[in-house]
């Protein structure tokens, strides 16, 4: 199993608190990709975060029927690992020829893993050259416990399915949201259910990757408080009033806005890091993808605390899809970045 290199023919599979996306594409990253098929379903946060044997056979046969009706046939799977189960890092180290450097690392990968190597499954990414010192050679160093890794494994042989990749999920949404050649860096937010995932895109590099606790969740159990409703009558509420003041009497502003300042700050800290390490580069714009594309007057309101030119992400960016694929997706299909970033991975 590869944590961060090329896998051959698969489909990949993103599972989330609330929904499990399933992508596979035909194509490349040189010619443009296609969507052959895909399947979305809704879950419930029990079932996704059941880590019972009874709860990981549910999940299981969960999967099966969302490859079914994606039409699926190949076993072979590329699947997320959530930033909370995974460790990643972008570490520097002397330059030396491609051989070397592959022989020597491999027996320091221990010094860069934050867990006895025997715990961990590791790899690591040469990124190249050092933006900073030419001297220096960049590797980003990603891992995961052996036994998340291992369990998330059995659970999907046991429905017989294949995992030949697993990646850390910012790294697989900054792949789908970035635009290759930008002279500038780009921090790619994702701000999802349970979590926020930062990436900081540079000369077509991660340099940058932060996750922070929270999101979604945080901004509907507060609106539920402030306002006196219901979770779910709170994220309609969300969704459909976001930041806009002349809505519900600016009370959902007032609530989303109180805990958007510590987003905001961590936004900020993440673009000074990057502009301390990488001196003289600036960064150009914030992609925002998933609730953070969703949310009404988002990125506006990122814009203005960050004095960043803010949008929201595209991941079908480079994947062809026909009309009826477009709008059997439409509702959700920003909430598939994740998933078609795994599914660009390439081979080489």
């Amino acid at each position: 199993m590869s944590l961060l290199h090329g896998v051959g023919d698969f489909f990949s599979l993103d599972i989330g608190t609330k929904s499990m996306r399933i992508v596979r594409l035909t194509g490349g990253s040189q010619r443009g990709w296609s969507l052959q098929n895909y399947s979305y379903t809704a879950i419930t946060p029990q079932l996704a975060q059941d880590s019972s044997e009874a709860g990981r056979a549910r999940l299981g046969e969960a999967i099966v029927q969302a490859v079914n009706q994606a039409g699926i046939k190949t076993k072979n799977i590329a699947m997320g690992i959530p930033a909370n189960k995974s460790y990643t890092s972008i570490i520097e180290t002397d330059s030396l020829p491609e051989k070397e450097l592959a022989k020597s690392f491999k027996y320091e990968l221990d010094k860069y893993v934050p867990m006895p190597l025997s715990e961990a499954k590791a790899d690591y990414l040469v990124l190249g050259p050092s933006p900073n010192d030419p001297r220096k050679t960049e590797i980003l160093v990603s891992s995961v416990s052996k036994e998340y890794a291992e369990s998330t494994m059995e659970m999907v042989e046991k429905v017989g399915f294949n995992i030949i990749a697993m990646e850390p999920e910012p790294l697989a949404m900054a792949r789908a949201l970035n635009t290759p050649g930008s002279m500038n860096a780009t921090m790619i937010v994702d701000f999802g259910e349970g979590a926020t995932d930062i990436v900081i895109m540079y000369k077509d590099k991660p340099r940058l990757v932060r996750s922070i606790p929270g999101g979604m969740d945080v901004l509907v159990r507060s609106v539920a408080n402030g306002l006196s409703v219901r979770e779910d009558q709170a994220r309609q509420f969300i969704l459909k009033y976001g930041l806009d003041q002349s809505q519900a009497e600016g009370r959902v502003f007032s609530v989303l806005s109180t805990h958007l300042e510590g987003y905001a700050a961590e936004l900020i800290k993440s673009a000074r890091f990057f502009q301390t390490k990488y001196l003289g580069a600036s960064i150009g714009g914030v992609v925002l993808s998933n609730y953070a594309s969703m949310i009404p007057l988002f990125p506006e309101y990122v814009g203005t605390k960050t004095n960043m030119s803010t949008m929201r992400g595209d991941p079908w960016q480079f994947v062809r899809m026909s009309a009826s694929q477009q709008q059997a997706l439409a509702g959700v299909s920003n909430e598939f970045a994740v998933v078609i970033g795994l599914s660009e991975r390439s081979n080489d």
